[in-house]
């Protein structure tokens, strides 16, 4: 399993942006992530600039916004989507998308249920529930 360095996953997205603007070649992933960039214009100024990005890590930035965590997001979703697993999750993030006509709204609803499950398996200390994540991304494409 590849467990890239918060550094790393910086360096990433700021590449990617770097070649972005740059019309450079882009590996799959990296078009990926330049579709999801385009979707976040509030998050170029910091994917520009890859020294005050290394610079910044571990200063917290005071509006709350970590957008390298929130592009890392767009990205896990889109490949849970691709291998359908938790198997399942492609027909639920399917679902929410018909019912929010928008790919985008519907990767931040999916967002808030991976946190979930990522906050809930550190403060317990077992592995992610990939079970539970999948029945809350369900229940949003489904309630009213």
């Amino acid at each position: 399993m590849f467990s890239p360095s918060q550094a790393d996953v910086r360096r990433f997205f700021c590449s990617v942006y770097s070649k972005w603007h740059q019309a450079e070649p882009m590996e799959a992933i990296e078009s990926l992530a330049q579709l999801w960039m385009a979707e976040h214009p509030e998050f170029h100024p910091a994917l520009s600039d890859v020294d005050a990005a290394l610079r910044d890590m571990e200063q917290p930035d005071p509006a709350g916004s970590n957008p390298f965590l929130h592009l890392s997001m767009h990205l896990t979703i889109s490949e849970q989507c691709s291998i359908d697993q938790p198997a399942g999750i492609r027909q639920a993030v399917e679902l929410l998308v018909a019912r929010r006509d928008s790919l985008h709204d519907a990767h931040h609803e999916v967002m808030e249920c991976l946190g979930e499950m990522l906050w809930e398996s550190q403060r317990s200390g077992r592995p992610p529930d990939g079970h539970a994540y999948l029945e809350r991304v369900r229940a949003r494409a489904t309630r009213d």
